[in-house]
């Protein structure tokens, strides 16, 4: 073995396998170690993306990263999966990390190579974004021409997201989960309501898409994304 492994992180996209890159596919087969983020559970939707890509000489990693606003108990996850990447690392093994959508899109793998990215040759494989899915889904471009996209974690303060919606033409609204009621209270307070629509599970056999003002009161759509246009430009 060489004296050090080489890092791969890779965007599998936002569900559907399909979407996996002749790259990504690659980089996944010829890896020694597989990493991916897991719940509590031990449940991994990027490596169900990937699961048909595994060979059966690779060795899994999953990375058990706690679901809780407070930051610190996931990056203590991520310190440890670090200590652990590197010692393969260290040892010549190759590891591919695997993330849903893109790796340097809101991905997890970036907390990763912050760790590690300095110490160790890192490569990024891009992957097809929530973003991309859902205007795909949808059937209507993000943005056209010279409109104003903007794209907004829906944890963002309400005032915050308020003054943001001001002036874009075009507006994502990624994480919405149990922050719905919050987004579609500020959409229709900017009168985005009727232009607005939700994209759940994207490219996934359960996909939904759902006028905003459909979804029933309480409802946390989850794996959901937020497309709300404002803009009349041309194509």
């Amino acid at each position: 073995m060489s004296a050090s492994g080489t890092l791969t992180g890779i965007g599998v996209g936002p569900g559907d396998p399909e979407l996996l890159t002749l790259k990504a596919c690659r980089a996944i087969r010829e890896a020694d170690v597989v990493a991916y983020p897991a719940n509590a559970a031990g449940e991994s939707l990027a490596r169900d993306i990937a699961a048909a890509e595994i060979l059966h000489a690779a060795l899994e990693l999953p990375v058990l990263v706690p679901m809780c606003t407070d930051r610190a108990p996931a990056q203590t996850a991520y310190d440890d999966a670090a200590g652990t990447i590197a010692r393969h690392l260290s040892q010549g093994r190759s590891v591919a990390f695997l993330c849903e959508g893109d790796p340097f899109f809101y991905g997890s793998f970036m907390y990763l190579f912050a760790r590690l990215g300095e110490t160790y040759e890192t490569r990024i494989v891009p992957g097809v974004t929530s973003l991309t899915a859902c205007a795909a889904a949808l059937g209507r471009p993000l943005a056209a021409r010279n409109e104003l996209l903007k794209v907004l974690p829906a944890p963002l303060p309400e005032e915050t997201l308020k003054a943001e919606l001001r002036g874009a033409d075009c507006i994502a609204i990624i994480k919405v989960g149990r922050h719905f009621e919050k987004v579609r209270r500020v959409l229709r307070d900017a009168g985005l309501n009727g232009a607005a629509a939700i994209i759940e599970s994207a490219t996934r056999d359960n996909q939904r898409i759902t006028a905003l003002d459909d979804i029933p009161d309480g409802e946390q759509p989850y794996f959901s994304t937020i497309l709300a246009y404002r803009g009349d430009e041309g194509w």
